[in-house]
């Protein structure tokens, strides 16, 4: 067993640490206009990564990206969750984002949703999330009705990231309710189609302004659906996979600034003629924020590794998220208790780092429905 990342891949994570600790973390908090970062800092940093050849890092080579394998993935979004200067749930600066299932599309479709996606000329969303079905998609309500060479969709969408600015939508709808979520069907629906209306922005306590959406009487093309009825998730399957280890990837940037913060402070900190870093009850919080470090480092790098094999990891990405996603939540809440007061201002990045990670446990499926069927794999796999 050989646990180092490979030469090249350590060049990578070397370079980009450089250049996010030297050129992004002493600025973080100028960078961002409310919740996203300044549309001059968002140029420059794109201009500096193409520069640097990471431009298109999820795009395979046939469309004229990078096509970097997953581990290699991490690795970047690793260094680049160190800073809470790149948005958690808005486009990084390597490129336009692509999803998966745009890869999945037949050529028509690929013409007039891929490409422009690719070019940058057109956004998208994802419309999963419903009032009454989030992480539970057996109970989505949104329809489409097959009429003709049209389905007819009608429906709401709720907590919909990115969708003020998205050109079209990738819409999850039920075309058979009998069959809960085996009845989904993925369509690629226009924003400026007409009875799709949005109703308003959702504040929230991260940095996401997701909307609902209503949708009244849509006429959506036939030939916008993604493959056959049915088969919705399916085509969702790998995006999900790599949502999941994306959330483990940002948490291991997250935990390492935290204890680097922490460790730095308690040095520094003195209270009854002793540095912090002298009190048991501190270091013990450091010594659990290193010991979930090492923990999810490991258990990502091998997921991403097994993922590029095409092993099966769906386990693994729902370990991954459950952990990342909790681990790094607790980081930030130690490193706060270790700053005292300091920690709770916007003059440091925890308080951020709280509210984005405790949000993480909820979006893009909740603990306690991943720890579901993670149990139904686990009873399956050792009953006798």
């Amino acid at each position: 067993m050989d646990f180092n990342l490979p030469d090249e891949i350590q060049q990578i994570k070397q370079q980009m640490r450089r250049f996010v600790d030297e050129q992004i973390v002493p600025y973080e908090r100028d960078m961002l206009d409310g919740s996203d970062l300044k549309p001059d800092v968002r140029r420059r940093l794109e201009a500096q990564m193409k520069e640097m050849g990471y431009w298109h890092i999820s795009t395979p080579e046939e469309y004229g990206g990078l096509g970097l394998g997953l581990l290699t993935r991490c690795i970047l979004w690793e260094v680049m969750g160190r800073t809470i200067a790149i948005p958690t749930r808005k486009p990084q600066i390597f490129g336009p984002d692509v999803s998966p299932i745009l890869f999945q599309l037949n050529a028509e479709q690929k013409e007039e949703y891929l490409h422009p996606v690719i070019r940058g000329e057109k956004r998208y969303c994802f419309g999963l999330t419903e009032p009454d079905a989030g992480s539970d998609p057996s109970r989505i309500r949104t329809t489409a009705t097959r009429d003709g060479d049209y389905y007819i969709v009608n429906g709401y969408k709720r907590f919909i990231s990115n969708a003020l600015k998205a050109d079209f939508i990738q819409l999850m709808a039920s075309t058979d309710r009998s069959k809960g979520a085996r009845g989904l069907t993925t369509f690629l629906v226009d924003m400026s189609s007409p009875g799709v209306k949005i109703i308003r922005t959702q504040p929230t306590m991260m940095d996401d302004d997701p909307c609902e959406i209503a949708f009244d009487d849509v006429r959506v093309p036939a030939r916008n659906r993604v493959g056959e009825e049915g088969e919705g998730f399916k085509f969702a399957q790998d995006w999900i996979n790599v949502g999941r280890l994306r959330h483990g990837a940002r948490a291991i940037g997250v935990i390492e600034r935290c204890l680097e913060m922490s460790v730095d402070y308690a040095k520094q900190r003195v209270t009854f003629g002793k540095p912090l870093s002298d009190r048991q009850s501190i270091q013990w919080m450091l010594v659990d924020c290193y010991m979930d470090l090492q923990q999810l480092r490991t258990l990502v790098y091998q997921t991403a590794w097994r993922a590029d094999r095409q092993e099966d990891v769906r386990n693994e990405a729902m370990m991954v998220k459950i952990l990342g996603d909790r681990m790094s939540f607790q980081a930030a809440d130690r490193a706060i208790q270790i700053h005292g007061g300091i920690g709770l201002t916007p003059e440091l990045p925890l308080e951020k780092f709280w509210r984005d990670q405790r949000s993480m446990m909820i979006t893009e499926g909740s603990e306690e429905v991943l720890r579901m069927a993670l149990a139904r794999n686990v009873i399956r796999e050792f009953g006798r």
